[in-house]
Order: structure tokens, then sequence, then C-alpha cells
């Protein structure tokens, strides 16, 4: 695997290994890798593509200044872990090489309702970043593939939808979250919880798929405010539990109001904060 800090020095491989004919996949992250980043590296190689991962914490995209300041950071077992999966490329640039200074970068689009539901609504300012670092690093490395997890699904919405409005020559392909025996998904907060809230926090999953049964005979308001009850007295504290369209994010209120439904929730387990979802129906 080889290692990049400039963006000149990874785009002059690139352009050697596309003249081979390699198709190059991207996994853009910010570290504390875990086996759900991995599998996008996979995912990657099992298409054919010559897999790069990114590792940059992006600071635009934190609205807590003390979330950004308590992100674990593990470069040396983050490059063990890639190496191990066959990564061909890391590209690990510092601050200054993803936004040079002077030049202005952050991108302006409509994303109608997908950045101001849910997650919108607690992280202000968070998606607008978001969305600028992947159009940054799209524009680095030039993907043909770019692999991101549903985990993340309200982010994974978005880029699909700037990919859509900017018509950029890149697929985006949707890794399954990949989760724990326990079914706790995967996230480099993690390792952040006690062992009390480790033992509490798999309730977000069993409560996501308690909602996925009831959908087909009750009204979603009614679960999303049983769900919220459920988090809260197994002893989180949820922010949110949202039955919505999967493209538009706009709530459903029953099974036949999509033919595409997910569950979105975010909940504070002690000081992580954690979030989840699952495909109810479609």
């Amino acid at each position: 695997m080889l290692l990049f800090k400039k963006v000149a020095d990874l785009q002059s491989w690139l352009d050697s290994q596309r003249a081979k004919g390699d198709k190059i996949g991207f996994a853009p992250t910010m570290g504390a890798l875990h086996d759900g980043h991995l599998e996008l590296i996979r995912m990657a190689k099992r298409d054919g593509c010559l897999a790069v991962a990114s590792i940059f914490v992006n600071p635009t995209q934190f609205n807590d200044p003390k979330d950004l300041e308590k992100y674990p950071r593990l470069p040396e077992k983050d490059a063990a872990l890639l190496l191990g999966a066959h990564c061909d490329a890391l590209f690990m640039p510092p601050v200054e090489e993803v936004y040079p200074p002077g030049i202005e970068l952050t991108i302006e689009l409509d994303f109608r309702q997908l950045d101001k539901v849910m997650e919108g609504v607690f992280r202000p300012g968070h998606f607008k970043g978001m969305a600028t670092v992947v159009k940054r690093l799209l524009d680095i490395v030039q993907p043909q593939q770019l692999y991101m997890g549903q985990k993340d699904f309200q982010q994974l919405s978005i880029v699909r939808d700037m990919i859509r409005q900017l018509q950029l020559p890149v697929e985006l392909v949707m890794c399954p979250t990949v989760r724990e025996a326990d079914g706790l998904a995967m996230s480099s907060r993690n390792m952040r919880l006690t062992p009390e809230m480790r033992t509490i926090a798999p309730v977000i999953h069993k409560t996501l798929q308690w909602a996925k049964k009831e959908l087909e005979a009750r009204p979603a308001t009614e679960i999303g405010a049983e769900a919220m009850q459920r988090l809260s007295e197994a002893g989180l504290q949820p922010e949110y539990f949202d039955i919505v369209d999967g493209i538009s994010l706009l709530p459903v209120a029953r099974w036949a109001g999509s033919d595409f439904i997910v569950a979105c929730t975010a909940a504070f387990a002690g000081e992580v904060r954690l979030i989840d979802n699952l495909v109810l129906k479609g």
C-alpha cells in the first residue's frame, strides 16, 4: 500500500494507474477505522477497482469544537488495518492540502429538505462541511466509484443529491451497515463508550427492528413516539426517531405511504452520540 500526503503526488500516481486502464474505487474516511470501513475497501476490490482510502478529520463538518477535539486519531493502527484489507493507496493529507489558503472551496447547493431534517436539526452546518470535503476529495481522486456506508444514511442521501446536481462522473455505491455481534452499528465513536453504555447501546438496533415489525399495522408517528420512549427507558437520551421516505427523507405516515421507507435515529449513550438506521421497506 502506498501512502500519500500531497495532492500532486497522489494525482501523479493515479494518472499513471489510469493510463494502464485501472478503475479507481474511493472510500473517504475520518480514520479510527473499524470493519465497516474495511468492508468499503473489500467491496472496491471485489468490484475490480484499485482501492484508494483517505483519512482526513474534516474540521468544517464539526459544529462542536469539543467533538472535533475528542475525535479519535489512530493513524498507525488505521494504516495497518487498510494494509490488511489490501488497500492500494492511502491519502492522509494535512488540512492545507485539502483546503489551500486563499482558495474558496465551500459548495453552495440547495439540498432542499435533505440537510434540514434529522441530523440537520441537531448539527447545523454539518452537511455543508461534509458535502464540501467530499466534493473536494472527489476532485482530487477522480474515482469511477465512491464507496460509502449505509450507517450515515442522511449523509449518503446528500452526497447522492450532490452528484446528481453537479452531474459528477462517479457512481455512488452504498455498503450495508456492519454490526457487532449484538447488533450495535460499528462506529469510530464506540471506543468512547463506557462499559455500562456499551451494554445498553444495542437497544438502538433492537428498537429499529421492533419498528420494522410494527409499521405494517400502526401509524409511523405512534411508532416513533414509542421508540423514543423505549430508548429513554433503556438509559439513552434519544434526539429523534424518524420514519421517512428513503429518497426525500420526508416523514412517512404509514406503510403504504412509500415504496422505500427508512427509520433513522440518534441517541446519546452517556456523552457519546450514536446514530443508526434500518430500511423498513424496499
